[in-house]
């Protein structure tokens, strides 16, 4: 029986290694041909490894040519940054508000909240866009964080780990004199700190990779983010693939050393969910 055991999953495992192997082909290409002259980029066999480097060309094309991904990369850090704040600090105060402050209609606008996850993202963009041209937020920084900032699906995922904690440590801090903002900064976030970040993280990647918003509220190119850069980019020089793969490597290598960085932080928000649940 043991040796049956210990069979089913060295196959489980060299599935699993063939299936990882299938996802990770497609980036090591890529990856691969942003170093390669252009006539070498659909040579066959595949060269995985380039015999002729022309990294320092393509890279230099895609970040001083005439899109510069310097201005896209520093209007997208900007964004995302801000939008990740500003959303982690909303989605918290009112995760914290719907699981341990007592007011009236509290879960019936929890449930107002919720269904909003029924309403399709492209049926509101046309009143989005009215109401951000009558306040002048239209082609804004300022306008499309705003877009991205109030999350119910961080509201919801944040208000679980809240419930989560024991009341006797709230009430412990309510015995000392403190009132709900101290509660909140001093004991509760702290306790659900795994889960915060976990958020974060998956807040950033998604502002990283939208396309719709910046499209939608968006019209100067100074002001383009990485997404939209891309884009250009692609419409532009699609014919030369090797500068469109050296442009794809430099929009998604922040969300790969995001997730290097945060990955513990994501383990221990997975594990905390599990364990609270």
């Amino acid at each position: 029986m043991e040796k049956q055991n210990r069979i089913a999953r060295l196959l489980i495992t060299l599935v699993m290694l063939l299936l990882g192997a299938a996802f990770v082909l497609p980036f090591v290409w890529m990856i691969s041909a942003s170093f390669k002259p252009e006539i070498d980029v659909f040579k066959y066999p595949i060269e995985w490894i380039p015999k002729h480097w022309n990294a320092v060309e393509n890279y230099r094309e895609v970040w001083l040519g005439d899109h510069p991904f310097a201005i896209y990369y520093w209007n997208t850090i900007k964004v995302t940054v801000l939008t990740t704040m500003v959303s982690v600090l909303v989605s918290c105060m009112a995760a914290y508000g719907f699981s341990h402050v007592e007011f009236r209609g509290r879960n019936f606008l929890f449930v107002l909240v919720l269904m909003t996850f029924m309403v399709p993202p492209a049926s509101i963009l046309v009143p989005q866009f009215m109401i951000f041209r009558w306040l002048h937020l239209f082609d804004t920084h300022l306008g499309l964080v705003l877009v991205g900032s109030f999350s119910a699906l961080g509201t919801f995922m944040l208000r679980q780990f809240f419930m989560g904690i024991h009341k006797d440590y709230l009430d412990a801090g309510r015995m000392d004199g403190a009132g709900h903002p101290r509660i909140f900064l001093q004991i509760a976030l702290p306790l659900v700190q795994p889960a915060v970040a976990t958020y974060a993280i998956l807040r950033f990647i998604w502002t990283w990779n939208d396309y719709a918003n910046p499209l939608v509220f968006l019209r100067s190119d100074k002001l383009a983010t990485i997404q939209l850069g891309i884009q250009k980019f692609a419409s532009e020089s699609g014919a030369f693939y090797s500068l469109v793969m050296a442009g794809t490597v430099s929009a998604i290598l922040p969300l790969i050393l995001i997730f290097v960085l945060g990955q513990k932080r994501v383990i221990e928000g997975i594990a905390l969910g599990g364990v609270k649940g």
